[in-house]
């Protein structure tokens, strides 16, 4: 039978603050980073791969951490932990010493989703299937059974949950073949980063209804009069008949968030996105009820189960958008997706980060078939960056992600980007540190 030999953490960061691609009205200067966890195993071919996402400084200390979180992996039978997805999550979550750290938040956390992200990909690469296909296969007991919902009895069991799940299991066919035919709707980001400028703007704006989006996000709350001018851009560009949607990333106070959406509402966005702190669940419940029919969404830095529990039973959320790299892998997203099916609410998966796009296809896809079985009000993020670094890079074709193949999560990255781009000793940033030396 395989073991588990070996783990490597790579930290990965690409120069993305050179573009402004990312910019918003909290992070100036990202440089989209992952700390990349490669379980390695004695049969050629076998491995898994994960990662968490950060932007840039710090990434390290994720890597710090994700070295002590997958140690209790090392020399463990491959199938054994495969098997039992949920014991072995609960294994690594058990760790008295690390939780100390969080528990359950933070870089301690980040590092679990990257280490337990590469155990999913490995148990799907091991059962030959791309993830999404290995959650649709299993039962509602066994997708209970990896779920973590622990502290979540007050608000769901485990009974509601298997009986959820048993509702949809015997139609998930007929949505997998669904989806192969339309693909999973998407909006784009890629257009509407703060930092570009209005030429930008405009230009991939006409680009993106060229490409057939019909939901298209832009990032606001740094000066009101540009937030304005540029969403008349947009409306001028996309009309009315196209859905648009607005993101503060959390850098209003909870009166501020209100009077700042009230200005912006004639251009009718769908959402206002993490208008307040990501822990304010009140804050959230109020800003929702003033600036109703707009939405409220949030979720990306949602720092576990429990908060999205909060959020939900204060009627804090329109949409949530959890992620796929911040909460602890799948065992976790199983839990709010339970949660957001009991209460209502649809999910809109975050992915704007390097490889969250190639994650979050197959947890949407999951969420359709066997959890929610509706599209109405969901609509998963892509932005259009770094995918070529990927082995098996998603795919979305007139504004839509198309069904992944290939077994395993879509985590994996190319070696030779590996060695141009981990930090600092990649060629990218050799070259770099080199020329700043010189000048």
């Amino acid at each position: 039978m395989p073991t588990i030999t070996a783990a490597t953490v790579t930290d990965l960061r690409f120069p993305t603050s050179s573009s402004l691609d990312g910019s918003d009205a909290m992070n100036g200067d990202a440089d989209y980073s992952a700390a990349y966890v490669h379980l390695q195993t004695d049969e050629p071919g076998l491995a898994g791969y994960g990662f968490t996402f950060t932007i840039g400084r710090g990434n390290d200390l994720c890597v710090a951490a994700a070295e002590q979180r997958v140690l209790p992996l090392i020399g463990r039978d491959v199938d054994d932990v495969v098997t039992d997805l949920g014991g072995t999550y609960r294994m690594l979550q058990s760790d008295s010493q690390l939780r100390w750290l969080g528990p359950e938040k933070g870089v301690i956390h980040l590092a679990l989703a990257a280490v337990m992200n590469a155990v999913w990909d490995l148990a799907a690469r091991r059962a030959r299937k791309p993830l999404w296909r290995l959650l649709v296969d299993m039962t509602p007991e066994e997708l209970v059974d990896a779920a973590d919902l622990t502290y979540l009895s007050d608000a769901l069991t485990r009974d509601e949950a298997i009986e959820m799940l048993e509702h949809l299991a015997p139609t998930r066919a007929a949505r997998v073949e669904e989806l192969r035919a339309t693909g999973y709707p998407c909006y784009t980001t890629s257009a509407g980063w703060l930092g570009y400028s209005d030429d930008k703007l405009r230009r991939l704006l006409h680009e993106a209804m060229d490409q057939g989006y019909r939901h298209v996000k832009l990032k606001v709350g740094a000066d009101l009069e540009d937030d304005l001018r540029r969403l008349a851009i947009a409306r001028e560009v996309i009309g009315w008949d196209v859905t648009l949607m607005i993101d503060a990333n959390q850098v209003w106070d909870v009166p501020q968030a209100i009077e700042w959406v009230t200005q912006l509402a004639p251009f009718r966005p769908l959402w206002i996105e993490e208008p307040t702190s990501p822990d304010d669940a009140l804050g959230h419940a109020a800003i929702r009820r003033a600036v109703a029919p707009i939405g409220v969404a949030s979720g990306e830095h949602g720092m576990n189960r429990v908060l999205f529990k909060q959020m939900f039973q204060a009627g804090a959320l329109d949409y949530c958008q959890l992620d796929s790299a911040r909460l602890g892998s799948v065992n976790e997203i199983l839990a709010v997706y339970l949660l957001a099916k009991k209460f209502d609410v649809p999910v809109c998966p975050h992915a704007g980060g390097v490889g969250l796009c190639e994650l979050v296809q197959h947890l949407s896809i999951f969420d359709y078939v066997a959890v929610s079985g509706t599209l109405e009000d969901r609509v998963t993020e892509f932005v259009d960056h770094l995918h070529e670094h990927f082995v098996d890079p998603c795919v979305v074709l007139d504004g839509a992600y198309r069904l992944p193949a290939a077994p395993g999560y879509s985590a994996q990255i190319h070696v030779a980007s590996l060695a141009d781009y981990a930090f600092p000793d990649g060629t990218y940033w050799t070259r770099a540190s080199a020329e700043v030396s010189v000048a």
